[in-house]
């Protein structure tokens, strides 16, 4: 089994080559949270079936409903955390704030 990827310290964000992804919102109820994992599941495979059969508008409407699966879970859209902290989702983590952290990561 793959192992998890690297979490920062604050659980903000999830590490994946070296680029910092937004985490999902930990504040979420168990059961809503369920449902948008089960919701993004199908959407992604909604994507995979228009991409295989080429049709766009079919393509179109399951990324939006990709897209509005990850904005339910925080991942997009405006973040979840309150303490007015900017959002360094996509960034390398060498370029952020997280940089001395993760440089010791691949010393362990």
């Amino acid at each position: 089994m793959a192992e998890a990827p690297l979490r920062t310290p604050d659980g903000r964000y999830l590490v994946v080559r070296g680029r910092l992804w937004r985490a999902s919102n930990p504040g979420l109820p168990e059961p809503l949270r369920a449902s948008l994992v089960s919701e993004l599941m199908t959407a992604r495979r909604e994507v995979g079936a228009a991409r295989r059969s080429g049709d766009r508008q079919l393509l179109a409407k399951a990324g939006a409903a990709v897209d509005a699966a990850k904005r339910g879970l925080g991942e997009r859209g405006p973040v979840w955390w309150q303490d007015g902290a900017p959002d360094f989702n996509r960034h390398l983590a060498r370029n952020t704030p997280y940089a001395d952290w993760y440089a010791a990561q691949a010393l362990d």
